[in-house]
Protein backbone atom coordinates (compact mmCIF):
# COMPACT_ATOMS: atom_id res chain seq x y z
CA UNK A 1 0.00 0.00 0.00
CA UNK A 2 1.29 3.50 -0.99
CA UNK A 3 0.93 6.52 0.75
CA UNK A 4 -0.69 9.89 -0.12
CA UNK A 5 1.09 11.95 2.34
CA UNK A 6 4.69 13.33 2.90
CA UNK A 7 7.10 12.22 5.42
CA UNK A 8 7.26 15.22 6.79
CA UNK A 9 3.33 15.27 7.29
CA UNK A 10 3.12 11.36 8.64
CA UNK A 11 5.69 12.38 11.27
CA UNK A 12 3.43 15.98 11.95
CA UNK A 13 0.42 13.71 12.94
CA UNK A 14 2.70 11.28 14.61
CA UNK A 15 4.05 13.93 16.72
CA UNK A 16 0.97 15.29 17.96
CA UNK A 17 -0.47 11.75 18.78
CA UNK A 18 2.36 11.65 20.85
CA UNK A 19 2.06 14.92 22.20
CA UNK A 20 -1.73 14.14 23.13
CA UNK A 21 -1.07 10.79 25.08
CA UNK A 22 1.65 12.36 27.52
CA UNK A 23 -0.41 15.20 28.12
CA UNK A 24 -4.01 13.29 28.44
CA UNK A 25 -5.27 15.04 26.35
CA UNK A 26 -7.65 15.21 22.83
CA UNK A 27 -6.02 16.47 19.86
CA UNK A 28 -7.40 17.35 16.55
CA UNK A 29 -8.36 13.89 14.23
CA UNK A 30 -5.98 13.88 11.58
CA UNK A 31 -8.07 13.59 8.93
CA UNK A 32 -9.84 17.06 9.82
CA UNK A 33 -6.60 18.76 8.22
CA UNK A 34 -5.88 15.85 5.63
CA UNK A 35 -9.47 15.06 4.78
CA UNK A 36 -7.95 12.73 1.85
CA UNK A 37 -5.79 10.62 3.98
CA UNK A 38 -6.03 6.65 3.49
CA UNK A 39 -5.94 3.51 5.34
CA UNK A 40 -2.39 2.87 4.29
CA UNK A 41 -1.02 7.01 5.58
CA UNK A 42 -3.08 6.01 8.99
CA UNK A 43 -0.58 2.37 9.14
CA UNK A 44 2.11 4.84 8.53
CA UNK A 45 1.68 6.90 10.95
CA UNK A 46 0.91 4.03 13.68
CA UNK A 47 4.62 2.64 12.61
CA UNK A 48 6.08 6.12 13.18
CA UNK A 49 4.44 6.46 16.44
CA UNK A 50 5.47 2.52 17.42
CA UNK A 51 8.87 2.92 16.53
CA UNK A 52 9.38 6.15 18.22
CA UNK A 53 8.08 4.82 21.16
CA UNK A 54 10.27 1.83 21.23
CA UNK A 55 13.24 4.22 20.61
CA UNK A 56 12.42 5.52 23.94
CA UNK A 57 12.92 2.28 25.83
CA UNK A 58 9.37 1.19 25.52
CA UNK A 59 8.92 -2.88 24.98
CA UNK A 60 6.86 -4.14 22.38
CA UNK A 61 4.49 -7.27 23.50
CA UNK A 62 2.13 -7.89 20.72
CA UNK A 63 -0.70 -6.79 19.20
CA UNK A 64 -4.61 -6.04 19.20
CA UNK A 65 -7.02 -6.61 16.75
CA UNK A 66 -10.19 -4.05 16.74
CA UNK A 67 -12.92 -3.40 14.80
CA UNK A 68 -14.09 -7.28 14.22
CA UNK A 69 -17.87 -7.08 14.36
CA UNK A 70 -20.17 -6.69 11.10
CA UNK A 71 -22.06 -3.83 12.94
CA UNK A 72 -18.75 -1.91 13.89
CA UNK A 73 -17.02 -2.09 10.34
CA UNK A 74 -20.13 -0.92 9.21
CA UNK A 75 -20.60 1.95 11.85
CA UNK A 76 -17.22 3.20 10.23
CA UNK A 77 -17.51 1.80 6.59
CA UNK A 78 -14.64 -0.60 6.20
CA UNK A 79 -14.81 -4.24 5.98
CA UNK A 80 -12.40 -5.57 7.48
CA UNK A 81 -11.07 -4.90 11.14
CA UNK A 82 -7.96 -2.86 12.15
CA UNK A 83 -4.81 -3.18 14.27
CA UNK A 84 -1.87 -1.90 16.71
CA UNK A 85 0.20 -2.21 19.21
CA UNK A 86 0.66 -3.46 22.84
CA UNK A 87 3.39 -2.27 24.57
CA UNK A 88 4.33 -4.23 27.67
CA UNK A 89 3.48 -1.67 30.39
CA UNK A 90 0.23 -1.58 28.72
CA UNK A 91 -0.70 -5.29 30.23
CA UNK A 92 -1.60 -5.23 33.87
CA UNK A 93 -3.33 -7.66 36.34
CA UNK A 94 -6.94 -8.37 37.47
CA UNK A 95 -7.41 -6.13 40.32
CA UNK A 96 -6.07 -3.49 39.18
CA UNK A 97 -6.84 0.34 39.79
CA UNK A 98 -6.58 2.38 36.95
CA UNK A 99 -5.81 6.31 37.36
CA UNK A 100 -8.88 7.29 35.08
CA UNK A 101 -6.86 10.62 33.96
CA UNK A 102 -4.47 8.94 32.49
CA UNK A 103 -7.01 8.00 29.83
CA UNK A 104 -8.88 10.41 27.15
CA UNK A 105 -12.73 8.70 26.84
CA UNK A 106 -12.04 5.66 28.52
CA UNK A 107 -14.22 2.70 27.61
CA UNK A 108 -13.99 -0.71 28.42
CA UNK A 109 -14.24 -4.27 26.56
CA UNK A 110 -14.55 -7.71 26.66
CA UNK A 111 -11.59 -10.16 25.06
CA UNK A 112 -9.66 -12.91 24.51
CA UNK A 113 -5.98 -12.96 24.41
CA UNK A 114 -4.04 -15.29 22.52
CA UNK A 115 -0.21 -15.67 23.80
CA UNK A 116 1.96 -17.48 21.24
CA UNK A 117 4.70 -20.28 21.74
CA UNK A 118 5.59 -20.10 17.99
CA UNK A 119 5.44 -17.56 15.42
CA UNK A 120 2.43 -16.96 12.75
CA UNK A 121 3.19 -16.26 9.42
CA UNK A 122 1.03 -15.14 6.52
CA UNK A 123 0.00 -14.58 3.62
CA UNK A 124 -2.20 -17.68 3.97
CA UNK A 125 -2.41 -18.37 8.00
CA UNK A 126 -5.31 -20.14 9.00
CA UNK A 127 -7.34 -19.89 12.39
CA UNK A 128 -5.68 -23.99 12.84
CA UNK A 129 -2.29 -22.17 12.44
CA UNK A 130 -2.93 -19.94 15.28
CA UNK A 131 -4.00 -22.76 17.55
CA UNK A 132 -1.19 -24.55 17.12
CA UNK A 133 1.01 -21.55 17.74
CA UNK A 134 -0.63 -20.41 20.55
CA UNK A 135 0.87 -21.71 24.35
CA UNK A 136 -2.65 -20.33 25.71
CA UNK A 137 -5.57 -18.00 25.91
CA UNK A 138 -6.60 -16.01 28.64
CA UNK A 139 -9.25 -13.56 29.70
CA UNK A 140 -9.18 -10.07 29.45
CA UNK A 141 -10.60 -6.44 29.45
CA UNK A 142 -9.10 -3.86 26.84
CA UNK A 143 -9.26 0.10 28.10
CA UNK A 144 -9.75 1.82 25.29
CA UNK A 145 -8.54 5.53 25.30
CA UNK A 146 -8.81 8.27 22.16
CA UNK A 147 -5.87 10.85 21.98
CA UNK A 148 -7.74 11.86 19.11
CA UNK A 149 -10.74 14.10 19.14
CA UNK A 150 -13.84 11.70 18.69
CA UNK A 151 -16.51 13.42 17.08
CA UNK A 152 -16.22 12.79 13.06
CA UNK A 153 -13.44 10.25 13.69
CA UNK A 154 -12.72 7.72 11.18
CA UNK A 155 -11.33 3.96 10.59
CA UNK A 156 -8.33 6.58 9.29
CA UNK A 157 -8.03 8.61 12.53
CA UNK A 158 -8.74 5.24 15.08
CA UNK A 159 -6.00 3.67 12.96
CA UNK A 160 -3.18 6.34 12.79
CA UNK A 161 -4.37 6.36 17.07
CA UNK A 162 -2.83 2.86 17.48
CA UNK A 163 -6.85 1.74 17.11
CA UNK A 164 -7.51 3.55 20.40
CA UNK A 165 -5.56 0.87 22.68
CA UNK A 166 -5.45 2.23 26.31
CA UNK A 167 -4.05 -0.65 28.28
CA UNK A 168 -5.33 -4.49 29.06
CA UNK A 169 -6.32 -5.95 31.92
CA UNK A 170 -5.90 -9.99 32.27
CA UNK A 171 -6.74 -12.49 34.66
CA UNK A 172 -9.00 -15.64 35.23
CA UNK A 173 -7.88 -18.65 33.94
CA UNK A 174 -5.20 -19.43 31.31
CA UNK A 175 -6.23 -22.26 29.23
CA UNK A 176 -5.10 -24.63 26.24
CA UNK A 177 -7.03 -23.69 22.98
CA UNK A 178 -7.09 -27.51 22.24
CA UNK A 179 -8.96 -28.21 25.52
CA UNK A 180 -12.33 -25.44 24.54
CA UNK A 181 -14.32 -24.64 21.90
CA UNK A 182 -13.01 -20.92 21.70
CA UNK A 183 -16.31 -19.65 19.93
CA UNK A 184 -18.73 -20.50 22.73
CA UNK A 185 -16.54 -18.89 25.73
CA UNK A 186 -18.93 -16.27 26.85
CA UNK A 187 -18.77 -13.49 29.41
CA UNK A 188 -21.15 -10.58 31.43
CA UNK A 189 -19.47 -7.42 31.84
CA UNK A 190 -20.80 -5.99 34.77
CA UNK A 191 -20.31 -2.36 36.30
CA UNK A 192 -20.67 -0.95 39.65
CA UNK A 193 -22.69 -4.69 40.04
CA UNK A 194 -25.11 -3.45 37.55
CA UNK A 195 -24.99 -5.77 34.14
CA UNK A 196 -24.11 -3.98 30.76
CA UNK A 197 -23.02 -6.28 28.44
CA UNK A 198 -23.22 -10.06 27.45
CA UNK A 199 -21.53 -11.75 24.63
CA UNK A 200 -19.52 -15.38 23.07
CA UNK A 201 -16.50 -15.20 21.11
CA UNK A 202 -18.10 -16.22 18.60
CA UNK A 203 -18.72 -12.61 17.96
CA UNK A 204 -15.59 -11.90 17.02
CA UNK A 205 -15.22 -12.82 13.11
CA UNK A 206 -16.77 -16.15 14.01
CA UNK A 207 -13.80 -17.56 15.58
CA UNK A 208 -11.11 -15.22 17.87
CA UNK A 209 -8.32 -17.48 16.44
CA UNK A 210 -9.98 -16.27 12.73
CA UNK A 211 -9.42 -12.79 13.81
CA UNK A 212 -5.48 -13.77 15.06
CA UNK A 213 -4.78 -15.78 11.94
CA UNK A 214 -6.41 -12.17 9.73
CA UNK A 215 -3.95 -9.80 11.62
CA UNK A 216 -1.05 -12.57 10.44
CA UNK A 217 -1.53 -12.43 6.94
CA UNK A 218 -2.26 -8.55 7.16
CA UNK A 219 1.28 -8.18 8.29
CA UNK A 220 2.51 -10.38 5.60
CA UNK A 221 1.55 -7.21 3.46
CA UNK A 222 4.32 -5.34 5.29
CA UNK A 223 6.82 -8.21 5.45
CA UNK A 224 5.78 -8.64 9.45
CA UNK A 225 4.42 -11.42 11.37
CA UNK A 226 3.50 -12.77 14.36
CA UNK A 227 6.29 -13.95 16.62
CA UNK A 228 6.67 -16.22 19.51
CA UNK A 229 6.05 -14.44 23.10
CA UNK A 230 3.79 -11.60 21.48
CA UNK A 231 0.59 -11.59 23.35
CA UNK A 232 -2.99 -10.79 21.00
CA UNK A 233 -5.68 -9.33 21.72
CA UNK A 234 -8.29 -11.05 19.93
CA UNK A 235 -11.20 -8.31 19.38
CA UNK A 236 -14.02 -7.25 21.46
CA UNK A 237 -17.45 -9.49 21.62
CA UNK A 238 -18.96 -6.43 24.02
CA UNK A 239 -20.14 -2.99 22.41
CA UNK A 240 -17.89 -1.01 24.35
CA UNK A 241 -18.65 0.60 27.85
CA UNK A 242 -17.59 4.11 28.99
CA UNK A 243 -15.79 4.00 32.21
CA UNK A 244 -16.02 7.23 34.82
CA UNK A 245 -14.21 7.69 37.94
CA UNK A 246 -15.42 5.32 41.12
CA UNK A 247 -16.13 2.55 38.52
CA UNK A 248 -15.86 -0.93 39.20
CA UNK A 249 -15.90 -3.22 36.32
CA UNK A 250 -15.95 -6.81 36.62
CA UNK A 251 -16.08 -9.43 33.85
CA UNK A 252 -17.29 -12.88 34.44
CA UNK A 253 -16.36 -15.63 32.10
CA UNK A 254 -17.51 -18.53 33.60
CA UNK A 255 -15.58 -21.89 33.89
CA UNK A 256 -12.51 -19.34 32.92
CA UNK A 257 -12.35 -16.80 35.85
CA UNK A 258 -13.12 -13.22 36.28
CA UNK A 259 -11.13 -9.97 35.58
CA UNK A 260 -11.68 -7.09 37.47
CA UNK A 261 -10.48 -3.38 37.44
CA UNK A 262 -11.74 -0.08 38.99
CA UNK A 263 -11.31 3.37 37.98
CA UNK A 264 -10.04 5.91 40.52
Amino acid sequence: METTLTASQLHAIADAIADAEARGTVGERPTRAHPRMTVADAYAVQGEWRARQAAAGRRPAGRKIGLTSKAMQQAVGIDEPDYGTIFGDQIWESGTVVDHARFSNPRIEVELAFVLRSPVEGPDATAVDVLRAAEYVVPALEILSSRVEMDGRSIVDTISDNAALGAVVTGGRAVDPADIDLRWAAAMLFRNEGIEETGVAGGVLGDPARGVAWLANRLAVHGERLEAGEFVLAGSFTRPVAAVPGDTFFADYGPLGVVTCRFS
